[in-house]
């Protein structure tokens, strides 16, 4: 399988590899191994942090959905997410709200545009409540659960049960702005 997508989750899976978690156009979110990828003189080393954008090539598993991370090159770094608490704080929200949102291994083209862009405005620009409500209201309408004259964190909330705890430190943090 080769994809482009953002890295959105990294988890520990043995003393040298990882679980990484992407968000693609074309195959959703799409858990790999990179095996490895903890050691000094991996082919990983440097190539995998949070919101990088990438294009990957992975063998897909033979059962489950744990594929393999054959090679990547990193497209997008996004650095300047990590220029302020703020901003990875927002960008973590963002991440957080499609991983919940999203079913794994299905297509989702409108969402991964849409967290694609809200990653790159941030990365050229200071989060605050606008880009915040903008995002959410995307993903509502995204999603068809938007409702007329009702908030869209609102609207989430009620399908999804709740949204992720970043976004009231968010808010908290941001609301002055």
């Amino acid at each position: 399988m080769k994809a482009r997508g953002t890295l959105v989750k990294i988890t520990a899976l043995t003393e040298s590899s990882l679980i990484v978690h992407w968000c693609t156009p074309d195959h959703g979110i799409v858990k790999t191994v990179a095996r490895g990828a903890r050691r000094s003189k991996s082919p990983f080393a440097g190539k995998l942090d949070l919101f990088f954008r990438c294009e990957i090539e992975a063998a897909e598993a033979r059962r489950g959905d744990l594929h393999t991370l054959r090679e990547l090159s990193v497209e997008k770094p996004r650095l300047g997410l990590r220029r302020s608490y703020v901003e990875t704080l927002a960008a973590s929200y963002f991440v957080k709200l499609v991983t919940r949102v999203a079913e794994p291994e299905t297509p989702l083209p409108e969402i991964a545009d849409l967290l694609e862009r809200g990653l790159d405005y941030l990365e050229e620009n200071e989060a605050d409540t606008r880009a915040l409500f903008h995002f959410e209201k995307q993903l509502a309408t995204i999603l068809g659960i938007r409702e007329p004259g009702t908030d869209p964190v609102d609207s989430l909330r009620d399908v999804f049960g709740s949204v992720p705890k970043q976004r009231a430190e968010l808010m908290e943090r941001i609301g002055g702005r």
